[in-house]
Parts: structure tokens; C-alpha cells; sequence
């Protein structure tokens, strides 16, 4: 039995000795643009006890806003967890990431989902992303899609998850996550959008401004769009499974949103 060692074969076969070198050389970039990705992600400590004073994602704003010769004004009030109510956090966590208080910021089964979906339409059509990774977003990232993107993002949300609870990480992004043009966080959308402290929300205006958080800037929780209302039937819907509301106020609120309310 004759052995030819692999070097004698690459040596022999100009095709194959090509792909070899092609292969190492793709993992050593790969390697390298994880370690630069890893190397640059900020630190996130002193998010412990402090609150950030602008975000990636309000600069961003008003660089399109002055890029377009618009004004634009930010609106953000900064509302103590306590003060948040906890209807209104269910809804937010069970419409935008369910297992929040469960994954290490990834969620593994939805990333899955998420690269199947982009892979079959060729675009990035689903985020994937955890609350986790839409505050690393918000406040280091802005809206930017591409993967380099996306590797500072894990990297930051571990980061995050690593350094802050759940809580806390949690109380951040309430507190600055867009939800229309130059408005930031659940307490200035609340008194904006329905002139009240977050507090005094009810049940139907929590259901509207949790539907807004996908179209911050192309809806307005105070109308009855088609895609809103089906939104917000659909928060309804989760509400009740999770046994959040009872029958007859789901009742009700799927009559506000139903499409014969229009």
C-alpha cells in the first residue's frame, strides 16, 4: 500500500493547493475580524449606576435630521423601574423578547430562525434581536445592517449581560428606546403621546405603544392603521395566553382593534 503524504498531494494538484490556502487564509480574517470586533466593544460598567446622557441612536437621528436641514428635538424622560408599571413591562417583554430573563442575551433559537429567514430572502428581513441586543444597538450602534454590525452588537449585549442585571438592563432600554421622531423612552412617549405620566397608563395605551416599538417612525399609537390595530390585536392575543388579562377585558380590547373599528 503506497501513502502520499497531503503535502505531495497539494504539491501535485494546483486546484486543490489553491482551495487549501484559500480555506486557511478565510479562517485567519475570520479570526481576525472577531478579535478586532471583540477588541472594540466599549465598557459598559459605568452603566451600573449611571444613565447614558445621548444614545448611538439619537446621534444618529439628528445627523439625519441636519443632513436633511430638518430640526430636530429630543425628548427623553428618565422614569424610575418602580414607577414603570408592570403590566406595561409584560407587554413590552412578551411582544419583543419572551425570554428575556431566561437567555444571556442571545436568544439562540430565535438567532436560528432569524439566519434561515435572511438566508431564504437573500436581505436582512428579521432582526433576531434580544431587548439586550436592541439596547446595545441604541445605545453604541445606531440602525446600521451589516454583519460587522451585528458581531459588535453580541459582543456588547454579552457585555451588557455580563456587567448589569437583568433589571437594570431592562430599566435602560425602557427608558431609550425610540418610539417616534426625536422621542426616547416610555415616559416622554406617554406624556407626548397621551398626555400622562407613564404611570396612568391603561391597558389600551400600553398595548398602543408597545405595537409602536417595530415602526417608531412610520406609525403613531394614536391611529387605527391597519398594521397598528393588527399589531395590537396581536399583543392582545399574547396578553391573554400569558394570562396577563382576563376574558372580558380581552374582549374589549379586541373590539377597540378589531379592522370593523375603522
Amino acid at each position: 500500500m503506497v501513502c502520499f503524504p497531503i503535502t505531495d498531494i497539494l504539491y501535485k494538484n494546483t486546484w486543490l493547493r489553491r482551495a487549501a490556502l484559500g480555506a486557511v487564509t478565510f479562517i485567519l480574517l475570520l479570526l481576525s475580524l472577531f478579535l478586532i470586533t471583540y477588541l472594540s466593544v466599549p465598557d459598559v460598567t459605568y452603566l451600573k449606576a449611571e444613565n447614558p446622557k445621548r444614545t448611538s441612536l439619537m446621534e444618529q437621528r439628528l445627523e439625519e435630521a441636519a443632513g436633511d436641514g430638518r430640526k430636530l428635538r429630543i425628548r427623553q424622560e428618565w422614569v424610575a423601574f418602580m414607577d414603570i408599571p408592570d403590566l406595561l413591562k409584560k407587554t413590552v417583554r412578551i411582544s419583543e423578547d419572551a425570554g428575556f430573563y431566561f437567555h444571556e442575551g442571545i436568544d439562540l433559537d430565535e438567532l436560528k430562525e432569524s439566519i434561515k429567514k435572511n438566508w431564504e430572502e437573500g436581505r436582512f428581513a428579521r432582526g433576531g434581536s434580544t431587548i439586550t441586543q436592541q439596547l446595545a444597538k441604541n445605545l453604541f450602534l445606531g440602525t446600521e445592517k451589516s454583519i460587522w454590525r451585528k458581531l459588535r452588537e453580541y459582543f456588547i449585549a454579552r457585555e451588557l449581560e455580563d456587567k448589569l442585571s437583568k433589571n437594570r438592563i431592562f430599566y435602560l432600554y425602557l427608558n431609550v428606546i425610540e418610539l417616534g421622531p426625536g422621542i426616547f423612552g416610555v415616559g416622554a412617549a406617554a406624556e407626548i403621546y397621551f398626555h400622562k405620566p407613564v404611570s396612568f397608563l391603561d391597558t389600551e395605551e400600553m398595548i398602543r405603544l408597545t405595537a409602536l416599538i417595530p415602526k417608531p417612525l412610520k406609525e403613531n399609537p394614536n391611529t387605527n392603521s391597519r398594521w397598528l390595530n393588527w399589531r395590537c390585536r396581536w399583543i392582545t392575543d399574547t396578553l391573554k395566553r400569558y394570562n396577563y388579562i382576563d376574558e372580558p377585558e380581552y374582549m374589549h380590547l379586541q373590539s377597540v382593534f378589531s379592522p370593523q373599528s375603522l
